[in-house]
């Protein structure tokens, strides 16, 4: 069954503006079925095929005059050079159109931008969101909990694969594989404690040193380990807000996962119970929510404006999506029942942020209520409030 993705409505105003469109992303998340589905009268070709492989490496000019200036080709990273001969092309035939799929890994996004700058765009697809799983599911979706173990990857939902055996093939095969190609990873247990430490610190601030200690590497290893991490977007940093801009760039982020499924298989969760009764069930509801935000900004082409607030009270704001002046404040709550406690912090902090608007609670229950100061929407119907906001 293919599904139609969110991000094809921004895809379509952009194609004939664009040369090349980069789509990039976790290992899984579609990227292929995508591009084939979507741009299905162009040529497609994949680099991970050896001999389409070895031809591209070997004579990358002769590789792109045998395929033509229309084309999809997969997997771009495990044949960079190409890059240069597109950006040739593209300067010279106002006709080219290039789809080009890879990880979003150094060396290829820096190629990308010293190649294609000004001629390219980089598309990121995650894996389903909530929104697109309500259509495939016909809107008869198990409950949020269960979804959360699960995860988002689509062959999980479509091939109905049993997420312990996903969750180990894809790290096994696809992180530490792909890991091991850009750094000497000498001792892979270590980068496996590194993993689920990382899982067990979900929603907590970042402290580099403290991951260092408990895993015997250095600070330095850990910090490179976190940014592989970024970069194959297995993990994302959530930066604390302030009103001077330059102390989000040194201030310490949280840390979440792109995907909870991947989480929960770290942290050894593998039932519904399990989870009830776990004392990170609200961080990794926390995760999902965050997640699905960023999944709704990069489906609209548009950057991460997501941060965290904590001022010097210690009163914490989850979400803070920021529009221009606007600061839209968002708590998250694992609860099905709606409480006083809810609402606390926002209205604590609504004397000492002067421009906040939409301010909003999302919780794992199933009623929306639309109060006069604050409204309050179930975990499902989160693109409702990010239309007012996006």
């Amino acid at each position: 069954m293919i599904v139609k993705r969110d991000i094809e409505e921004s895809i379509q105003k952009i194609y004939r503006k664009i040369p090349v469109i980069v789509v990039t992303g976790p290992r899984q998340s579609g990227k292929t079925t995508l591009c084939k589905n979507f741009f299905s009268s162009k040529k497609y070709i994949n680099l991970e095929e050896l001999d389409k492989r070895d031809f591209a490496l070997s004579d990358p000019k002769g590789f792109l005059n045998q395929y033509g200036y229309d084309v999809i080709i997969d997997e771009i990273q495990r044949a960079p050079q190409l890059l240069s001969y597109i950006q040739v092309i593209v300067d010279e035939n106002p006709k080219a159109k290039f789809i080009l799929t890879g990880s979003s890994q150094f060396e290829l996004m820096s190629k990308i931008t010293q190649s294609l700058a000004g001629r390219a765009i980089i598309v990121r697809l995650l894996p389903f969101s909530l929104k697109e799983l309500k259509v495939l599911y016909k809107n008869k979706m198990p409950d949020v909990f269960s979804f959360l173990i699960k995860g988002f990857y689509p062959r999980l939902h479509i091939n109905k694969i049993e997420q312990s055996i996903f969750y180990g093939s894809y790290i096994s095969t696809y992180i530490e594989r792909d890991l091991r190609l850009l750094i000497n990873l000498k001792d892979l247990h270590l980068f496996q404690k590194f993993l689920k430490l990382c899982a067990g610190r979900i929603g907590n601030i970042l402290n580099l040193s403290s991951l260092a200690n408990d895993i015997g590497v250095s600070h330095t290893t850990v910090k490179t380990w976190i940014n592989l991490l970024e970069t194959s977007n297995i993990i994302f940093l959530l930066k604390p807000y302030y009103k001077n801009i330059s102390k989000r760039l040194i201030k310490s982020p949280k840390l979440y996962f792109y995907d909870t499924g991947i989480a929960a298989y770290l942290l050894g969760i593998e039932t519904k119970e399990q989870l009830l009764r776990d004392p990170l069930r609200g961080a990794l509801f926390e995760n999902l929510v965050i997640s699905e935000f960023i999944k709704m900004r990069f489906n609209n082409l548009k950057d991460n404006n997501l941060y965290f607030y904590r001022d010097s009270n210690g009163t914490e704001i989850d979400l803070m999506c920021v529009k221009g002046n606007e600061i839209i404040p968002i708590e998250i709550k694992s609860g099905e029942t709606i409480t006083d406690e809810y609402f606390k912090n926002i209205k604590k902090i609504k004397h000492s942020l002067p421009n906040i608007c939409y301010p909003s609670v999302i919780y794992a229950g199933n009623d929306i209520q639309m109060r006069t100061d604050i409204n309050v929407y179930p975990y499902f119907d989160i693109n409702n409030l990010f239309k007012n906001i996006k």
